[in-house]
């Protein structure tokens, strides 16, 4: 297989709804399955190729589709995604925010949902994808996608404690109580879930089980530690705990992961690094 990709941060201005931008083209690329994790992020994911094949949706409602620009909000379920042949895509990680602020969707409603990028933006995401095409190169691209959704972007009203508690709970990896966390900004725990879920689409505590995903990942990836060790610098109660995290989160026990998934990942697509916003 032969591969290349580019990263780069959208304008200034979007910056509190959007991480990064990915171009990534492949050929000759082995067949097989991508296991799309949970993370911090909501995605568009643009094919400038052929359709993308979702096998499996994180809500397994939904059925499986082949999508050309496909959205999808948060999720505590793996979603599985066909690879093979030649792939070109671009790929946006949104903040949550982003999803009301630039997509003009609802985080609650796409939450562990994929829909069509048409459905929310009419035909305004066919002249994005024709613009894109049309583009020689990464930095074109990316520039497309700065005006495009600069041109998009509407004012949202954002509750301040919601920020900051989601900014907590991403800085301590998820590893801190949620009864704590509403105390600190004088709500219960009930009104701090509903508020959260409505802004953001999942409540604090699946939130902060993402996070905590996402830092035995990076873990994993980054030093090589052993499971054990992982699971307790994540704040586990013990490896088995983990081990039932990660098959309701990715599908797959830990082993599994580093056998299968980890020679594929990109480390662009972990959350919790440097675009780990």
């Amino acid at each position: 297989m032969s591969s290349t990709y580019a990263v780069a941060p959208p304008a200034a201005v979007l910056r509190s709804f959007i991480s990064h931008y990915v171009g990534f083209c492949a050929h000759d690329v082995m067949p097989g399955i991508d296991i799309g994790l949970p993370s911090r992020h909501a995605h568009l994911i643009i094919s400038l190729g052929s359709p993308i094949d979702v096998l499996q949706m994180p809500n397994t409602i939904q059925r499986a589709g082949r999508l050309r620009a496909l959205v999808s909000g948060l999720h505590d379920a793996p979603a599985a995604v066909r690879r093979g042949g030649s792939q070109e895509i671009v790929h946006v990680f949104l903040l949550p925010a982003g999803l009301r602020a630039i997509l003009h969707a609802s985080p609650a409603e796409l939450t562990s949902h994929v829909v069509e990028l048409s459905d929310l933006w009419g035909r305004a995401a066919e002249s994005l994808i024709q613009r894109l095409s049309a583009a020689a190169t990464w930095e074109l691209r990316f520039a497309v996608l700065d005006n495009a959704f600069v041109r998009a972007l509407v004012p949202i009203q954002r509750h301040a404690a919601v920020a900051w508690a989601w900014q907590q709970l991403a800085a301590r990896h998820g590893r801190m109580s949620i009864g704590g966390l509403a105390r600190g900004i004088g709500w219960t725990r009930q009104h701090l879930t509903h508020r959260f879920r409505a802004e953001l689409g999942v409540g604090p505590k699946t939130a902060a089980r993402i996070f905590r995903f996402e830092r035995a990942c990076r873990l994993i990836r980054d030093r090589r530690l052993r499971l054990v060790d992982v699971a307790a610098a994540c704040g586990y109660h013990d490896q088995p705990h983990m081990t039932r995290e990660w098959i309701a989160l990715a599908g797959c026990t830990p082993r599994t992961w580093i056998a299968t998934e980890l020679p594929f990942l990109q480390d662009y697509e972990l959350s919790g690094g440097d675009h780990g916003e």
